[in-house]
């Protein structure tokens, strides 16, 4: 059973940065494929961003491209999003999620374990 625990979110203003990480504790984390979803509240969650195992592919929803920049840190079982020039329309709980895949996947059912979210909030 994998555990996962976002930390990082917050209050900012538009155009500020913020990170989000997730640690992972009861697996192998070197083996599995990382990812980013954000749901507004009522609302189904979507895509962010993933990391393939190897972290050598990644990919973006083309909302955050160009803004955000997911990592994975393998040594300390964490994979972080680090968010620039947020706007408003980046409000939402982010959710961190792995998978046994070996690529990057936009789509939920391609994941295993979810974290329990984290609030950030964009104002304007």
């Amino acid at each position: 059973q994998v555990q996962l625990v976002e930390s990082g979110g917050g209050s900012v203003q538009a155009g500020d940065s913020l990170r989000v990480s997730c640690t992972a504790s009861g697996g192998t984390f070197s083996t599995y494929t990382m990812g980013w979803f954000r749901a507004v509240s009522g609302e189904e969650r979507e895509f962010v961003a993933s990391i393939s195992r190897s972290g050598n592919t990644v990919y973006y929803a083309d909302s955050v491209k160009g803004r955000f920049t997911i990592s994975r840190e393998d040594a300390k079982n964490t994979v972080t999003l680090q968010m620039d020039s947020l706007k408003p329309e980046d409000t939402a709980v982010y959710y961190c999620a792995t998978g046994y895949g070996y690529g990057c996947y936009d789509q939920e059912d391609e994941y295993d374990y979810w974290g329990q979210g984290t609030q950030v909030t964009v104002s304007s």
